[in-house]
């Protein structure tokens, strides 16, 4: 018979055995294996430009875009988390993914978890962005290489695993440049895990922040991380290791207001936010239980909106979208820290209401986890057009139902005693 501990009574077992193992100088059990890997994933000039207006196209680069893969292992419990530049990442391309992986590493394809930062000056991975809403804007080259190259990341991130501790920390950012423009809620939270080998070396850092990535934004035409690219480069600079910038709950309309548009506020921002992690990480506590767990729910949304069906039937968008869509959702654990992916852009309040259902410890909501559905909306912004940008926003959802289904299966896959 199986018993089935409770999480804290879990972690306190397994506590005193790392204790005792210590002290008796007998030899200590499984430790945690973390490995990183990143390749830049740049188009090539010409390519069509994602977000704000359609028919856009790169004319140069300013700094590159980058497909990077964690990997953690526990005994025999594994997962791997992927982090690419680009406006959000289609399920169907996710699997992709993570079929060529599986291929390369022994990981079950479902402990692929793959997220998107949103950036609004990398290339149009969805189709909605080409000339008009009839021709797509993807290139199918562009697609295969990125598939190709985030998957070969995983597998180097399987090689490249070595022994480490981990450290958690939460602070706070972007007051007041982050706003919601919507005037509802906001969550500033930063959740910040690093792993450090046996030398104290950092090996990654993951930082979870809900922002889009938005300061360049129509002003340039330039190949970009946006802001994210200046936190990239001076966590590699300071830590002499790859920072993975986790996008969080950044619809409804969480953005950078009242600076500059300009390169210099972009790389500033990002700067800043680095500087923040690694200032809040120094003070880090040491996490003492490191297990890893993981569930997954598949799930239907319904199409409530006629648009994303004609542009499926129309080939803009290379996904079926009939009465309802497929997508899936994940939560898993590596320690202390708990993790949730949200398919496209929710709103905060969703986001809130996740860290919630996950208790205590540090929570990082995945934005565009696993899938780019879209405005993930509470069902007040399609009952009340005055809220600022709600005609909008509900243009680009499925439709009301898809939050309050979303919330349901978070609460089935979430473990009872992890709440």
């Amino acid at each position: 018979m199986t018993i089935k501990m409770k999480k804290t009574t879990r972690w306190f077992v397994l506590g005193l055995c790392v204790l005792a193992s210590c002290d008796s100088g007998t030899e200590k059990g499984p430790r945690l294996m973390v490995g990183v890997a990143s390749a830049t994933i740049n188009p090539s000039l010409g390519s069509f430009i994602a977000g704000d207006k359609q028919n856009r196209t790169f004319t140069g680069i300013l700094d590159s875009l980058y497909a990077k893969a964690m990997v953690a292992t526990f005994g025999d419990q594994t997962v791997s988390l992927v982090t690419i530049d680009c406006i959000g990442l289609m399920y169907n391309d996710a699997l992709k993914i993570r079929e060529r992986a599986a291929e390369l590493v022994d990981i079950p394809e479902e402990r692929i978890v793959i997220s998107s930062t949103h950036t609004h000056s990398g290339p149009d991975v969805v189709g909605i962005w080409g000339s008009d809403y009839a021709h797509s804007g993807v290139d199918s080259a562009y697609m295969e290489r990125l598939i190709h190259t985030a998957a070969n990341q995983i597998q180097a991130a399987y090689r490249n695993q070595v022994p480490v501790d981990a450290f958690v920390s939460e602070t706070s950012f972007g007051d007041p440049w982050v706003e919601n423009i919507c005037g509802e809620e906001i969550d500033r939270s930063v959740s910040i895990l690093q792993f450090r080998d046996e030398r104290n070396k950092v090996i990654t850092t993951l930082s979870n922040f809900a922002s889009h990535p938005t300061i360049l934004d129509a002003e340039f035409s330039v190949i970009s991380a946006d802001f994210v690219g200046g936190y990239y480069k001076h966590m590699k600079q300071t830590t002499g290791a790859e920072g993975l910038f986790l996008q969080g709950a950044i619809g409804g309309w969480i953005q950078p207001e009242g600076m500059p548009k300009t390169i210099e506020s972009a790389n500033q921002f990002g700067e800043d936010l680095a500087k923040e992690v690694l200032n809040s990480v120094s003070e880090a506590k040491q996490m003492m239980v490191v297990e890893i767990a993981f569930n997954r729910k598949l799930i239907k949304f319904p199409v409530e909106n006629e648009t994303w069906k004609q542009l499926s039937s129309l080939g803009t968008i290379n996904r079926s979208f009939g009465d309802s869509v497929s997508t899936e959702i994940s939560w898993f654990e590596i320690g202390e820290a708990q993790f949730v992916t949200h398919p496209g852009e929710t709103a905060p309040s969703l986001g809130l209401a996740s860290k919630q259902m996950m208790g205590a410890g540090p929570k990082f909501v995945l934005g565009l986890g696993n899938d780019a559905l879209g405005y993930i909306l509470k069902t007040t912004f399609f009952e009340h057009d005055s809220i600022p940008h709600a005609p909008y926003l509900t243009s680009m959802s499925l439709g009301p139902k898809t939050g309050p289904l979303l919330m349901e299966a978070l609460r089935n896959i979430i473990p009872e005693d992890d709440r």
